[in-house]
């Protein structure tokens, strides 16, 4: 049985600065996109290089959802 790493969407809200370029950087991450304090980003496979780059910043929320088969929202 072939199994693919989950992929996830995520959102997160910020009270400060955004760590755009540590995410970006982050394995696994991709299509980030900033408006205002709201990053979104989809991730494949494990989440913990996102919440590494999170570190040291303020994360007012955060939530995910699975990504739906075929790039579908």
């Amino acid at each position: 049985m072939n199994q693919h790493p989950p992929v996830y969407r995520v959102e997160a809200t910020f009270g400060g600065s955004l760590p755009t370029r540590q995410v970006e950087r982050a394995s696994g991450v991709s299509d980030v996109v900033v408006h205002r304090q709201q990053l979104r980003c989809v991730i494949q496979g494990s989440v913990q290089p996102f919440l590494e780059a999170l570190h040291g910043y303020e994360v007012i929320t955060l939530a995910s959802s699975p990504a739906l088969p075929g790039g579908q929202q």
